[in-house]
């Protein structure tokens, strides 16, 4: 229904549902230069870049104001130009200007508006004083030199997430974002999520970085270098090559992964149907007893963090299951464990968590990790970039045994909702495929923070709950806390969307992530294995490596676990 007429431009626009004039603008087709705007975000209006003239000569922040009916406005006249190109001038004024060697070069926000104003010098002095960059956290790196202080990483953090491990400190040319008491990143609440580097425009907060340490890996001949690259990745990576948002490249990247030099490339959905068995069986143990429900999945490592942190009293109810990533690292450890090489094995990850994941102590032996690198899918991409391969000339190719057999209930993992299907398929009374197939109809699909879902298994009717974004997981978590909610099985994904969205994948708006998780139902169509039990492999490991040792290999007991 329309709401009223605005002019934009001289062009006469319906006003619909939009938030706010900048979001009606960009229905024209007229994409506003902005910093602190992001869709999925409060409003803050900080940086003032979106700024419009009305028919009066006033200036109004496009971001803030909502369309009525009547209103007249420019987006682009001489005034606003000139505006516009003096903030540019000023953030960079205080702007660390080293972009050549800066993690976001190529890909910054700062970067491309200077040069589509056409800025080739500054006229202020750069007055900053050189803050100290903090390297503390194994997930990301905070460099203040860089910061123009748009809050997109205070209000992802504050508002989505509700971790609250950093806010602005200070006041006027003295404000800054710092965590509290300027303690180290690594020493605050932050859980390793990393969707602050997600949305930060200019490089301030960036994904650790591992490359140049599995460069060096590959180049030694001495040693045997084994990946394992997780669903998510498949539907993410290709957007750096112009491939469709959500198109399947895992083939093209397993081609990938050989020509830089891995030794051994391997499939961590294979290892989720390994989680999908141990978790099920769990779910079921604790459904005869009753004891320390409802069952919490232990998959990501930033929702296992944030728990410890904020409700350790709930570390009972967390899954002992390794996160599949984990449970891959473990099997492939003892496949080569006696090799005549030394071996190093590398994960491939759309998180940034798993990097403080396999630093853990619960997963090393003699003190050597168990995952020696965890790679981000950017990190991937810049690799591909630096080794000048051609992604357009590139053949897929298959991944390689003894573990190459997996099923589409392990590729489903990647997106929130995926882990609780592949395991309500493993417990399903019917287990045919018109019977499996309805599962995906019970309400554990799609990109709502928050789904729920009610399913009979064995005549008895269980509560599920699905949830990505660690915000809606405490909403939630309060609700269970108060007894106003109850249910047998929670499924928390740390990143909206799950992990698909995860903040190690290509940056996206959010209507573009959001083709990532049919990409991966798309795989799991064309799988011919649907469950988790029926993928050979399985039998196998159990019969082999797995044998007397599955809790040892596949299980974990962080602090919190001793009250199963």
């Amino acid at each position: 229904m329309t709401k009223g007429i605005m002019t934009i431009d001289g062009v006469t626009v319906e006003i619909g549902d939009e938030r706010n004039v900048l979001e009606l603008i960009r229905k024209t087709g007229v994409e506003l230069p902005t910093f602190c705007y992001h869709s999925e975000l409060s409003i803050h209006g900080g940086c003032r870049m979106c700024i419009v003239e009305d028919d009066r000569g006033g200036l109004i922040p496009s971001c803030s104001e909502e369309p009525r009916d009547g209103l007249v406005i420019k987006t682009n006249t001489q005034r606003l130009r000139r505006y516009r190109r003096n903030i540019l001038e000023l953030l960079l004024a205080n702007h660390c200007r080293d972009c050549t060697v800066c993690g976001n070069s190529g890909d910054c926000r700062l970067q491309d508006l200077a040069r589509s104003f056409n800025l080739n010098e500054i006229r202020f002095v750069n007055t900053a004083v050189d803050p100290k960059t903090d390297h503390s956290s194994k997930c990301i790196s905070k460099d203040l030199n860089k910061c123009i202080l748009c809050g997109d990483c205070v209000r992802i953090c504050n508002e989505v997430q509700q971790v609250g491990a950093i806010d602005f400190a200070y006041r006027g040319s003295h404000m800054r974002i710092a965590t509290p008491f300027d303690e180290p990143i690594a020493d605050s609440a932050c859980v390793g999520c990393g969707q602050c580097a997600a949305v930060c425009p200019t490089g301030a907060i960036i994904v650790k970085n591992d490359i140049n340490n599995v460069w060096r890996e590959l180049d030694s001949r001495e040693t045997l270098v084994t990946v394992q690259v997780a669903p998510a990745v498949r539907v993410a990576l290709g957007q750096a090559f112009g491939f469709k948002d959500g198109e399947n490249s895992m083939g093209l990247i397993v081609a990938a992964l050989r020509r830089l030099g891995f030794d051994r490339v391997f499939d961590t959905s294979t290892a989720a149907d390994m989680t999908v068995m141990e978790e099920s069986r769990e779910f079921a143990q604790r459904l005869l007893t009753l004891q320390s429900m409802p069952l919490f999945t232990s998959c990501c490592p930033a929702w296992v963090n944030f728990v410890e942190k904020r409700f350790p009293q709930l570390m009972p109810h967390v899954s002992t299951c390794r996160s599949p990533m984990q449970m891959f690292a473990s099997v492939i450890g003892e496949e080569y464990k006696n090799g005549d090489k030394r071996h190093i094995h590398v994960a491939v990850m759309p998180c940034t968590a798993k990097k403080f994941e396999a630093s853990r102590e619960e997963f090393k032996i003699n003190g050597q990790p168990n995952v020696n690198y965890v790679l981000t899918t950017q990190e991937l991409i810049q690799m591909i970039h630096q080794s000048g391969l051609k992604w357009d000339t590139l053949e897929a190719e298959g991944i390689d045994t003894p573990f190459s057999v997996l099923t589409g209930a392990g590729v489903i993992f990647g997106v929130t909702g995926g882990v609780t299907e592949a395991v309500l398929r493993e417990l399903a009374d019917d287990r045919s495929p018109a019977g499996l197939k309805r599962i995906s109809f019970v309400g554990v699909r799609g990109q709502a923070g928050v789904k729920e879902a009610k399913v009979t298994v064995d005549g008895r009717e269980l509560a599920i709950a699905v949830v990505s974004g660690l915000g809606n997981a405490a909403d939630l978590i309060q609700d269970i806390l108060a007894g106003t909610r109850k249910y047998d099985f929670v499924e928390v994904m740390a990143c909206p969307g799950g992990c698909v969205c995860g903040a190690g994948q290509p940056v996206a708006p959010l209507e573009r992530r959001s083709a990532r998780g049919p990409g991966l139902y798309a795989a799991d169509r064309l799988s011919s294995i649907k469950r988790s039990e029926e993928n050979p492999l399985m039998s196998q490991l159990y019969n082999g490596v797995l044998k007397n040792r599955s809790h040892e290999l596949l299980h974990v007991h962080y602090p919190g676990h001793a009250a199963h």
